[in-house]
């Protein structure tokens, strides 16, 4: 059987579309023919994303301004979520800030907890009928590495990160009749705003220098390189195709080996 890329009549929505990872991903759909609602809080980063985009085919892109700290906003937007008929959902925005877990408030996990399990239950529960009734649904989770490993200094992350997996791992099972997939990729070190945001953290945690820092980290991946944004949307592109159609309830790191169990 050939690999099967073809999303000439798939609608994809991006959260967290205006930069990093999910900006890649979106480019990535757009460029194999699907058609992209960009989601993120930036209205101008937006605006001018949705003119970049591939529409070779045409394609009717298109974007909602949301902050998924704002439970209200999300809200507003739902029955246009429903009504524009998603097939590939892409669960995606910034983790919380770093420091220890114990030095973490109550309202920081909260809040944490907010942002990523709430909004992506909301979302997932508003293009889980369209999916059912077209029989065919991707739903991918841009989470970290942290679920297998967690990584020093990141203590609300690691927390809400493997929470997110744990929701996940139930939502396959149960939609799994339906032929709907949800999986998570695990990034690697990649370099993006929310990496130099961490990097910034640990360099006045550490007193170092960020050079310091990043050489730390490339130190940890075997392959001896940070990982490209490309390469997570290709990871994405992949298990939102018909071809990963038996695939679901995984976390795939794409991350240079840097995890070290099986």
């Amino acid at each position: 059987m050939m690999l099967d890329l073809n999303f000439k009549e798939k609608t994809a929505l991006v959260s967290g579309g205006s930069r990093g990872i999910g900006w890649a991903i979106a480019q990535g759909l757009a460029s194999v023919g699907c058609r992209i609602i960009l989601m993120a809080r930036n209205e101008n980063q937006l605006q001018k994303n949705v003119a970049a985009l591939c529409a070779d085919w045409p394609q009717d892109h298109r974007y909602l301004r949301v902050d998924l700290d704002e439970q209200d906003t999300l809200s507003n937007h739902l029955a246009d979520i429903r009504s524009m008929g998603i097939d590939i959902l892409i669960n995606n925005t910034g983790g919380p800030a770093g420091g220890p877990l114990l030095e973490a408030s109550t309202d920081a996990l909260s809040h944490a907890f907010s942002r990523h399990i709430l909004s992506y239950h909301t979302l997932t529960k508003a293009v889980v009928p369209h999916m059912k009734e077209r029989e065919y649904g991707r739903i991918i989770n841009i989470v970290s590495t942290s679920v297998r490993q967690p990584i020093d200094g990141l203590g609300v992350s690691n927390t809400i990160r493997a929470a997110v997996s744990g929701w996940a791992k139930t939502l396959s099972n149960e939609l799994a009749p339906f032929g709907i997939t949800m999986n998570n990729i695990l990034p690697g070190t990649t370099p993006t705003e929310r990496v130099d945001e961490i990097f910034t953290h640990m360099m006045t945690v550490h007193q170092s220098s960020k050079e310091e820092i990043a050489a730390q980290w490339l130190a940890r991946i075997p392959m001896g390189r940070f990982g490209e944004l490309s390469e997570m949307a290709a990871a994405a592109i992949f298990l939102a195709s018909p071809s990963a159609g038996f695939i679901t309830g995984v976390s795939l790191p794409v991350d240079g080996g840097t995890i070290k169990s099986i």
